[in-house]
């Protein structure tokens, strides 16, 4: 252990060429980042999970309950032994050959038994209130956090010049405000990353994973080599627009649609700007080139510029997703009905809808399953879609 632990903290990996750990070792005069500093952060992420708990359940949910949001999910499917079996055994979206034995063993027609799949899915959904509660614990959290880096920001001198990020680097002393920056956020990402797989599943949910995953991975290199100024950089640009995205996801639940669009049209405006613009001419250029001429390249320098560059390749994928949503709508004429976060299944939609046709009863319904099966009533799902286009996430 003793040697995989010296091999994982070799100097001539993370720190640049002449530095040690000893240099970086805290003293009387000045405090520098320690990597068991960041153990802080587990327990705090389970503090911030339970926190949030309460948030949602005191605070956002009386919220909700007071803008008339209803606690109700989709639809139930009606009971059916035989396809609950399939359901949940063999396959959620059976194909065309199992649907015609499914119609044959209980003699209901195919459309009957896919609109069973479909409501039977779409049950497994958190209800609207649900997805509020969840939005205006980020909306709050993001909000918080980015006024606090603004806050701490505007009187740092290497928000006004980049290169203050690398002169006397490595040597540069860790302050209170930098530290609970730092933690709180790794925190939060932290209590994101293991809440992914509890809250409201999502069809990006392996490239919000390989997001949160990069994010964490960056405030941890960050720290643990003294990069720390540049990671406030970075952390505070992202914040921005995160904060956006999920009022305007509150204002979709609370159905008032004009503040919906309003709120995603300066979201998008923010984001691609900020992601596409600010990120790569004034994060990447400090940390590619900036750095580059100061302190010079070494090994953790490399891998710390690659999940930056990763992290820039995410959001060029989601202001494509953002863009070809807007024009989407632009194109079929919709842009004042439009609502930009009930976007197609084809994107991100968290519950699936059906059409108007799959809402009536078909014309050839058989009613021979009202013997076996109780009387067959066809109800369609909701069809509502909320499934928001969300990027940030952090």
């Amino acid at each position: 252990m003793a040697g995989i632990l010296a091999w994982f903290w070799n100097e001539r990996f993370w720190l640049p060429h002449n530095v040690t750990w000893a240099d970086l070792k805290n003293t009387d005069e000045a405090t520098f980042p320690q990597a068991e500093d960041l153990y802080l952060a587990c327990p705090l992420a389970f503090c911030i999970f339970m926190i949030r708990l309460v948030f949602e359940r005191f605070i956002a949910r009386p919220c909700a309950i007071g803008l008339k949001i209803q606690a109700n999910g989709p639809q139930k499917a009606q009971p059916n032994a035989i396809l609950e079996k399939v359901f949940t055994a063999i396959t959620k979206h059976p194909d065309e050959k199992r649907l015609e034995g499914l119609s044959k063993q209980l003699d209901w027609d195919v459309r009957t038994i896919q609109r069973w799949f479909r409501q039977r899915r779409n049950q497994e959904k958190p209800s609207t209130l649900a997805r509020f509660c969840e939005s205006m614990w980020r909306f709050t959290f993001y909000l918080y956090i980015f006024t606090y880096g603004v806050r701490f920001l505007k009187k740092t001198p290497w928000l006004w010049n980049t290169k203050e990020c690398w002169y006397n680097y490595p040597y540069q002393p860790l302050t209170v405000d930098i530290h609970y920056y730092y933690i709180l956020e790794l925190s939060f990402y932290l209590s994101l990353l293991f809440s992914q797989f509890t809250d409201i599943r999502r069809k990006d949910f392996l490239l919000m994973f390989l997001h949160h995953v990069a994010t964490i991975s960056l405030i941890t290199f960050s720290y643990v080599n003294n990069m720390a100024r540049v990671g406030t950089l970075v952390m505070c640009l992202h914040d921005a627009a995160d904060v956006l995205i999920e009022a305007a996801k509150m204002a979709n639940y609370a159905k008032c649609q004009i503040l919906c669009n309003l709120l995603f049209a300066m979201f998008a405006i923010l984001f691609i700007s900020s992601r596409l613009g600010v990120y790569p001419v004034w994060i990447l250029n400090t940390t590619l080139f900036e750095s580059w001429e100061i302190v010079g390249p070494y090994p953790s320098w490399w891998v710390f510029n690659l999940l930056l560059i990763l992290l820039q390749l995410l959001h060029s994928f989601w202001s494509y997703l953002i863009v070809r949503t807007a024009c989407r709508a632009i194109s079929k004429g919709k842009v004042g009905k439009w609502n930009p976060l009930h976007v197609s299944k084809d994107d991100r939609s968290d519950i699936e809808s059906s059409s108007d046709e799959d809402d009536s009863p078909p014309p050839n319904q058989k009613h021979h399953n009202s013997t076996t099966n109780g009387t067959n009533k066809n109800h369609g799902t909701n069809g509502y879609l909320t499934g928001a286009l969300y990027p940030d996430e952090h």
